[in-house]
């Protein structure tokens, strides 16, 4: 089930899916994200989806490709994703990781740890 859920979540990430990522989290989701020089908070659905989509994945920044999802081994009751796109913006081609840890409740995510490893140029 976990990994079905993570699969659908890094899908509405890379397709802009406001609705489909609200609908994945926890009305009372605990959310804490780490991006290159900041740290993030949210604790509903609409502010989580406003920090992955309103600040880390801009409409600006088009997701061209997932080029990985990995599920990692759980570490007791929390579960773990990787995912890596492959995206362009007015900076040019780039490429930004993903590591999350999760919790799952009643078929949502309840529990959200992401760090990420900002957007990177991409290799030609």
């Amino acid at each position: 089930m976990s990994q079905d859920l993570a699969a659908r979540f890094v899908d509405a990430i890379a397709s802009h899916d406001r609705a489909a990522l609200a609908a994945l989290l926890a009305p009372d989701v605990d959310f804490r994200g780490l991006t290159p020089g900041r740290s993030w908070e949210a604790s509903d659905p609409a502010q989580v989806v406003g920090v992955l989509l309103d600040h880390w994945f801009e409409d600006t920044d088009r997701i061209e490709e997932v080029t990985s999802v990995e599920h990692g081994e759980d570490v007791a009751d929390v579960a773990r994703v990787a995912y890596r796109f492959q995206l362009l913006n007015d900076a040019g081609p780039q490429v930004a990781e993903q590591q999350a840890y999760y919790r799952v409740a009643d078929g949502r995510l309840s529990y959200l740890r992401i760090m990420c490893s900002g957007f990177r140029p991409r290799p030609k």
